[in-house]
C-alpha cells in the first residue's frame, strides 16, 4: 500500500473530513484567511452559513454575530449551545465540553431576514454543500446592505486535490471499486464550483469581487508526516502556480447602481436670533 495513498476511504460527512490530517491542514489556513479578512469590516450585524468548525467570526467587532446550520444538522445539535449574542442557553450536557454556539437553524436559500439588514454574511464551503448554490446566492444578495460584504470559501477544481477527487469519482462511474483510483480524497457533498463561475455568478447579481486568493497547495496525501514533508509547497505554489490551490478565498462587495454612501450632514452654526444686529448710519 502507497503510505500517500492509503486505501481507506474518507469520511463521508465535511465535518468528519475535517478530523482528519488534510481537514486540520484545510481548516488552519481558512481560519486564518477569515480572521485576516474580517477584522476590519465594519457594521452591526453579521452572519455565518455553515460550517461551525471554523470560527469565521471570531476576529470580527460587529455588535451582532450569528452562526447557522442547515436544517439536517438539527438532530445533532441536542447537546450543543444555542444561543445568540448577549443571551446563553446551557444544557447539562453541553457543560461537558465546548461547543459551537448556534444562534439558528435555517435553510441557507431562504433566510429568516428581513431584506438589506446584514452588513456581512460569510459561506465557508457553504455554496458547494447547497443543492440550489445559486438560491443561495440570490438570499445573500437580498439580505445584504448596499455596500455589504460576503466572504466565501470553496475547494478549487484546478488544483492537485480537485484532480484526485475527478479521479476518483471517474473510477467509481467505471466500477473500479478495488482501484486506488476509485477512493475519493475530499467529501462527496455537492459539486466543487471553480473561482470563474463563482466570478459570474457574483457579476450577475451585482456584486464586485474585492479581493481573492489561493491557499493549500501541498498534495492530496492523507497523513500528517507526507503533509509535513510537502510544506515547502505552500511557499513555491504561492510564487510559481498561485491559481492551482486546493481552495479558493473571496471577497467580493455589493454594488447598488444610484446608491451613494453620504456622511454625516453637518449644518452650519446659524447666528442667533436675539444677536444684536449692526445698522448702518445714514446721513
Amino acid at each position: 500500500m502507497n503510505p500517500e495513498h492509503p486505501a481507506d476511504l474518507p469520511p463521508a460527512g465535511l465535518s468528519s473530513w475535517l478530523q482528519t490530517a488534510p481537514g486540520q491542514y484545510l481548516l488552519g489556513w481558512e481560519q486564518a484567511q477569515f480572521d485576516l479578512a474580517v477584522a476590519d469590516m465594519f457594521g452591526y450585524n453579521a452572519l455565518q452559513l455553515g460550517l461551525a468548525e471554523l470560527e469565521a467570526l471570531r476576529a470580527n467587532r460587529m455588535p451582532h454575530r450569528w452562526l447557522a446550520l442547515p436544517e439536517e444538522l438539527a438532530p445533532l445539535l441536542s447537546g450543543h449551545l444555542i444561543c445568540t449574542e448577549g443571551e446563553r442557553s446551557v444544557d447539562s450536557r453541553a457543560e461537558a465540553a465546548p461547543t459551537p454556539r448556534v444562534a439558528l437553524i435555517t435553510d441557507a436559500a431562504a433566510l429568516p431576514f428581513p431584506a438589506a439588514s446584514l452588513d456581512l454574511v460569510v459561506l465557508p464551503h457553504a455554496l458547494e454543500l447547497s443543492a440550489d448554490p445559486h438560491q443561495v446566492l440570490r438570499e445573500v444578495e437580498r439580505v445584504l446592505v448596499p455596500e455589504g460584504r460576503v466572504v466565501i470559501s470553496g475547494f478549487n477544481p484546478a488544483s492537485l486535490w480537485g484532480l484526485r477527487q475527478g479521479r476518483g469519482r471517474l473510477g467509481l462511474k467505471l466500477g473500479l471499486g478495488g482501484a486506488d483510483a476509485a477512493h475519493l480524497y475530499l467529501p462527496e457533498a455537492g459539486d466543487f464550483i471553480g473561482p470563474w463561475r463563482l466570478r459570474d455568478w457574483l457579476r450577475l447579481l451585482g456584486f464586485e469581487v474585492e479581493s481573492d486568493r489561493y491557499g493549500c497547495y501541498r498534495p492530496a496525501v492523507q497523513t500528517e508526516k507526507w503533509l509535513q514533508r510537502t510544506a515547502w509547497m505552500d511557499p513555491a505554489g504561492a510564487r510559481w502556480w498561485p491559481i492551482l490551490g486546493a481552495v479558493y478565498f473571496a471577497v467580493a462587495v455589493k454594488r447598488v447602481r444610484g446608491v451613494r454612501l453620504l456622511g454625516p450632514a453637518w449644518k452650519p452654526r446659524r447666528a442667533s436670533a436675539s444677536a444684536p444686529v449692526a445698522v448702518t448710519n445714514r446721513h
